[in-house]
């Protein structure tokens, strides 16, 4: 459930993809839902300090590592 911050941006945000749509009727869940999904995107990226990269915070699948990764990689591009 997103904070009172993040229920604004969203309002706010689906509001202006309904303007750009050209305000239809009947689309408003649409825009909600589109603007919801941008929003968890937001908040899954920050900025470094610096501004010059943006750190992705990507769950990672339970109980893979680094190397049961690389294999699942390899088989799926057919290398081993």
């Amino acid at each position: 459930m997103p904070t009172e911050q993040g229920y604004e941006w969203i309002k706010r945000r689906a509001y202006s993809l309904w303007e750009e749509a050209g305000r239809p009727h009947g689309r408003d869940q649409d825009h909600w839902n589109q603007a919801a999904a941008e929003r968890e995107d937001l908040e899954r990226t920050q900025a470094s300090v610096d501004g010059k990269e943006i750190l992705v915070k990507y769950k990672r699948k339970p109980g893979l590592g680094k190397k049961a990764e690389a294999q699942s990689l390899s088989k799926s591009n057919g290398t081993t």
